[in-house]
């Protein structure tokens, strides 16, 4: 048996012999602590209210300290709660990994695969590709997140999930690899009954004299539209923010904004602006992270992205 391996495997055996912590009780404490709420980890682990409870207690009396103070509706970690954080990760992690390092010794291409997406890249890139992936691989269970790009590697960063394929950052996280798979050129956009949709190429200030629908502040679409800006000293301004591109579409074609959306969304709706000077374009890729052991299904997920790139 290889050295990693054997490391891997030792440390999965002693963390799940420890007599006085159970796993389950552990999974529960991330869940609480990440949601910020009983009720939403319950939601989370598919547990009633009351089995959460009953797992927190008996943690607490286990390490023999109170890991969250409940006032009201308000749930947070104590000091003893926020040291032990980031150590129940670090055990979860070791004991997924070591389990997909044991498992992958056999070449099977099956058990739990879980991936988030964005929800444009899953309407519009994801389809095929998943179709051709549960063709291939009948035997992996999909459990499949529809969540922001941001979020979503944020949860591969935490060990949450093995795979993102999202937006990728403008700034790579020094702990996640990633993988360009769809170039994905931006336009700006605006209603055909707007008075800028018959001017055949606008500067970026006199873009700068309507309002714009973006998405939210944080995500890499802004974040991207922003930089294209700041160097012109031109604050762009903002009417309303959605996340949601198709809901950004619907409100440019009846007239509450200009905006910048993919190309592949293009329609009649909407008509094309040329800004003197600007070329945008985002990334889609895959997201992993750098020190966790991937799946046999994960790597199959990443190698079929590959051949679609």
């Amino acid at each position: 048996m290889p050295v990693i391996l054997l490391r891997k495997f030792i440390i999965f055996i002693i963390v799940i012999t420890i007599g006085y912590i159970e796993i389950s009780n552990l999974q529960t404490f991330l869940a609480v602590a990440e949601t910020g709420s009983f009720s939403l980890a319950s939601e989370q682990l598919c547990l009633t209210q009351p089995a959460i409870s009953k797992r927190i207690a008996q943690l607490e009396n286990d390490l023999d300290t109170r890991l969250f103070d409940r006032i009201g509706r308000t749930t947070c970690l104590t000091e003893s709660g926020e040291a032990l954080l980031p150590r129940a990760r670090r055990i979860l992690q070791e004991i997924e990994d070591s389990r997909r390092t044991i498992s992958n010794l056999s070449g099977r291409v099956g058990g739990l695969l879980k991936i988030a997406t964005s929800h444009h890249i899953g309407l519009h890139r994801l389809p095929p590709v998943l179709r051709h992936f549960t063709s291939c691989y009948p035997e992996v269970e999909l459990d499949l997140h529809f969540m922001d790009s941001e979020a979503a590697c944020r949860a591969v960063t935490h060990g949450d999930l093995e795979i993102g394929i999202v937006t990728l950052p403008l700034d790579i996280p020094a702990d996640l690899h990633t993988r360009l798979i769809w170039p994905d050129p931006l336009d700006f956009v605006i209603s055909p009954e707007h008075s800028l949709a018959t001017t055949a190429d606008i500067s970026a200030r006199q873009l700068c004299d309507y309002p714009a629908i973006l998405p939210g502040i944080g995500t890499y679409t802004r974040e991207l539209v922003e930089q294209a800006f700041k160097p012109l000293g031109l604050a762009i301004p903002i009417r309303m923010s959605t996340n949601y591109l198709e809901t950004i579409k619907m409100m440019v074609s009846i007239g509450l904004g200009w905006s910048v959306l993919p190309r592949s969304m293009l329609s009649g709706e909407i008509s094309v602006l040329s800004v003197d000077g600007i070329a945008l374009q985002r990334q889609l890729g895959s997201v992993w992270h750098k020190n966790r052991t991937l799946g046999n299904a994960a790597t199959a997920m990443l190698e079929l992205l590959e051949q679609n790139s």
